[in-house]
């Protein structure tokens, strides 16, 4: 298996592993173990492969085992929880930053397989992706629905998110994370290291 930034020729692969654990097609008994909110399409993918270099993959041989979407503030304001999200970025702040759209950027959504959840493969993909994204952006955020207990565990938990605020959009709940990108990287290398 490999990591790696996504390519055009990737862009069905993802699209399949998508389908398996977005929320409008996975099946009702599986949720529990965690799902995806956001929905996107193939000229979604190719415009934040090409413009935003923000998809990032895990391949074995032509199968998407996982993937972590980055980007700019700009290109996910299409999606109105987003809109939302920007609109209270002002009021936020973290670790002494005031957060605007140009210091930080929305991470996810990340899918991994099922067949590869606690392998460490959740790290792997979050730190490639944190460390191709670090010289653009100094905080990382992104919003875990709180019907999905399993994915708060992963990004607080094994990823070291810390929770900045909670909101509500539509009929659902969330958790708002961050995290520096350039200090949270050097500190888990260190707890690595020792």
């Amino acid at each position: 298996m490999i990591i790696r930034e996504a390519r055009l020729e990737d862009i069905p692969a993802v699209l399949a592993l998508h389908r398996r654990y977005q929320i409008a097609t996975i099946a009702p008994e599986d949720r529990a173990d965690g799902f995806v909110t956001t929905d996107f399409d193939a000229p979604l993918l190719q415009e934040l492969i090409e413009a935003e270099r923000g998809l990032f993959v895990a391949m074995k041989e032509r199968q998407a085992m996982g993937y972590v979407m980055a980007a700019s503030w700009d290109y996910c304001a299409r999606w109105p929880i987003f809109r939302q999200m920007i609109r209270n970025l002002p009021s936020l702040r973290y670790r002494g930053r005031k957060l605007d759209t140009a210091n930080s950027y929305q991470y996810g959504p990340v899918c991994i397989a099922k067949e590869h959840r606690g392998s460490g493969l959740l790290e792997a993909l979050f730190e490639y992706a944190r460390e191709a994204m670090r010289l653009r952006y100094e905080v990382l955020v992104t919003f875990v629905n709180k019907a999905n207990p399993r994915s708060y565990a992963a990004h607080s938990r094994k990823l070291g998110l810390e929770t900045i605020a909670e909101f509500s959009f539509g009929e659902n709940e969330y958790y708002e994370l961050a995290c520096l990108t350039e200090e949270d990287l050097k500190r888990r290398k260190e707890l690595l290291s020792s």
